[in-house]
Order: C-alpha cells, then structure tokens, then sequence
C-alpha cells in the first residue's frame, strides 16, 4: 500500500475539508471507534441507567456536567462521582442487579454509521472498537444491530487500564499487526482526543469541534463519501443506515 505522510494537525475551532484530500486518507488500514457518542447515541440512555442508581439511594437526578462525566467515563469512576463514597459498595453491589434491557430502548444507532461499517467491512479494512463500557457492550450492539463488524472489541473491563490509557489501543494494534500511524481512531470526547494522543494514533473528532484533531467528521455520511472517492477501485456494498 502507498505510504503518505500524515494529515496535520488542525485547530479545534476549524472544520477540515477531509474530503478534499482522498490521497490522505489511503495511509489507514483500519479504524478503531469509540461507542458511546459516536456509534451510538446513547445520552439519553446513560443518563437513565446512572439516575436508576440515584434514585435507588434516594438522591435526586444527576446535574448536567455529571451526566457528559458518565457519558464518557467508565462505570467505576461514574459512580465514585455520582453517589456518596459511603455508598460506592452498595452501589457496585445494586449494580449486580441492574437489568440493563429496561435502557436498551434508549439506545440509538447513529445515523449513517451501519453504511459506514458495511463498506469498510467489504473492503475489507480492520475494524474495532475501543470504548470505556464494561459489560454491556455487545447487548448494546445487538440492540442496535451492529454486530459482527468489529474485531477486537476492547472494553474497560478487558484492557489493563481504561481510557485514557493507551492499553486498549495497543492491544488493537497488537491484534491487527498494524502501526499507530496505520490506524485511526474515531472519537467524540477529551478522553478519546488524549487516548488518541497518549497511544500515537492519528484522532478524528466526530460532531465535536472543540477537539483537537486531524479531521473533523460533521456525519457518517460525508466520510463514507469521502473515503469512496479515497478508494474509488473499492465497489463496496452499502446497507442499513
């Protein structure tokens, strides 16, 4: 594969034309996502399983900046923030007996990312995901019908440390054989940017820019477009939304 020099790094007040420069783009062989906020929208659903827990102690709903903390933490340090540390191991233990379906229905595939995996998929490029979830990961996936697209999946309760340790994403990049520089990681927090950063792999900001990235993706559909015109001897299959 031709080799070209990476994308440089843009401001974060700016919006890159990614789909002005295809030669770019054909230095990756793989893309590694984050789930919540940018697979998946899934606000609405975390905030209801982390109220579930307040409202089980008797405390009131989570305020905002505690909500966009869970959104994008791991379940220990989301707890260890939301309820009293008196509490913390009543609250690991009550979290025995969540049942995790009653949030399912919350959950959101975002729009155009099932087209977006199709065709990387029948490229075919390596495809994973490395999020901050624990245990729910694949009932989430199945929820939303995105299974069977990634390999490995590394979660928090997988990797050695969460995010925004770069264990998980070594642990990718050892799976696939690949170099930091070969690979993308598609993000939509602070937490992805520094992982991103602390791993050496190339981030891309997803619907978020305030983040410090080479490319900033306003929505699935103008990246699968863009990378089509990057790989335009790629046919490819295109299904769902």
């Amino acid at each position: 594969m031709t080799e070209f020099s990476p994308a440089p790094n843009i401001a974060p007040n700016l919006a890159p034309d990614f789909v002005a420069d295809p030669a770019a783009l054909r230095q990756y062989r793989g893309f590694i996502f984050d789930c919540d906020g940018v697979l998946i929208d899934s606000l609405v659903a975390n905030t209801a399983y982390y109220n579930s827990f307040r409202e089980h102690f008797g405390l009131p709903p989570m305020r905002v900046e505690d909500q966009m903390f869970t959104h994008t933490q791991n379940v220990f340090d989301s707890l260890r923030r939301i309820i009293p540390p008196e509490l913390y191991d009543a609250a690991m233990a009550h979290r025995r007996h969540v049942d995790y379906r009653k949030i399912l229905p919350y959950l959101r595939r975002e729009p155009g990312v099932r087209r977006l995996l199709t065709w990387l998929k029948s490229a075919p490029f390596a495809l994973g995901v490395n999020t901050n979830r624990t245990d729910t990961t694949d009932m989430v996936f199945a929820a939303v019908d995105l299974e069977g697209f990634f390999d490995p999946i590394m979660t928090a309760g997988i990797a050695p440390k969460p995010k925004p340790d770069p264990a998980g994403m070594h642990a990718i990049l050892d799976a696939w054989g690949l170099k930091p520089d070969e690979v993308v990681f598609i993000g939509d927090s602070d937490v992805d940017e520094m992982t991103a950063r602390n791993s050496g792999v190339p981030f891309w900001a997803y619907k978020n820019p305030e983040l410090a990235a080479e490319l900033h993706v306003p929505d699935f559909a103008l990246l699968l477009e863009a990378l089509k015109r990057a790989w335009p001897e790629i046919p490819g299959a295109v299904q769902g939304t």
